[in-house]
């Protein structure tokens, strides 16, 4: 069984790979088990400032997931190429992909950069699903122009591939990716978490300070399929999966719908070997449905 893909030019082992933000910087699993049985991960959203985060409470339970509003609390882009990129060196031997969040254009631009030049990084997977300072809050990923906006900033200073993650709350996802495509785009990962959120029926106020937040898990897997299924077909660059998958027949779910990778994103949170797992039963799983070649069968449900 042969569970290799290619993803922007780089070869992965298999096309599993932990999201970020439900995999830290990768060292804290790595006293788990092997992290160099995955493809590769995703890190923690980083941004140019340290952030806090929001408030607490910032998780709330849910039937078939939760909802998190953890608020991209991170040490920032200095502090994690000092100290987590060196930890990570130790316990993790192939290429990770950055994930970048900004507030800006220009924030997006200095991360990137700083990245960029980075000999672990292989990708840079940028986050279109911050709120825009500069204009009135909306997110980037909200509408065509915007995220075209950033991924030609990010694209002027950079060399690796970048990788634009979409947000689902959005009511054509598939313009935005074309989009970003145009705009220099290297690939496209799909979806970032949906907006949910919960009530304490004691308190009789929102479960999280944030009044809302992003809901993930296996519940949403079905909308991530069908988006991925929809931007795979319109546009050209590989495209990454992710949205409640938590077993070896979701990645390859997923894969039929179109993607070349699939990153796992709730179930870490679940099982911190989720991930481990999931590499182990894919080839079981490719004997079953008759699949010799992983990469055969991105897209073959079109």
């Amino acid at each position: 069984m042969n569970t290799k893909v290619t993803l922007c030019g780089i070869e992965l082992d298999n096309p599993v790979i932990p999201a970020s933000g439900t995999f830290g910087y990768g060292y804290e699993f790595a006293e788990l088990y092997d992290i160099n049985e995955l493809g590769t991960f995703s890190f923690k959203g980083t941004t140019k400032e340290p952030r806090f985060g929001n408030p607490t409470p910032r998780i709330a339970e849910c039937p078939g997931g939760m909802i998190n509003a953890v608020g991209l609390q991170n040490p920032g882009v200095e502090a994690v190429i000092n100290q987590e990129l060196p930890k990570l060196k130790k316990c993790f031997h192939k290429p990770v992909m950055a994930n970048v969040s900004g507030f800006s254009l220009e924030d997006y631009a200095y991360t990137c950069l700083k990245l960029d030049a980075e000999e672990q990084v292989g990708w840079l997977e940028v986050n279109i699903s911050c709120p825009n300072v500069h204009g009135g809050g909306m997110s980037f990923g909200t509408t065509p122009k915007a995220a075209a906006e950033v991924t030609g900033v990010v694209k002027n200073v950079t060399k690796k591939p970048v990788i634009i993650k979409l947000s689902p709350n959005v009511t054509d996802i598939v313009s935005i990716a074309k989009a970003c495509e145009d705009a220099g785009a290297d690939g496209i990962s799909l979806i970032n978490t949906m907006l949910g959120m919960r009530i304490d029926l004691r308190r009789r106020k929102p479960v999280i300070a944030n009044t809302m937040g992003g809901f993930s898990g296996p519940a949403i897997f079905p909308v991530a399929l069908r988006m991925v299924y929809q931007v795979s077909k319109a546009v050209k660059v590989p495209v990454i999966g992710m949205g409640g998958v938590s077993s070896a027949e979701d990645v390859i779910e997923m894969m039929l719908a179109g993607a070349t990778a699939v990153e796992i994103g709730a179930a870490n949170l679940v099982n911190p070997y989720a991930s481990r797992d999931i590499v182990r039963s894919l080839p079981a799983a490719m004997e079953k449905y008759g699949i010799e070649n992983l990469t055969d069968i991105i897209g073959g449900a079109h």
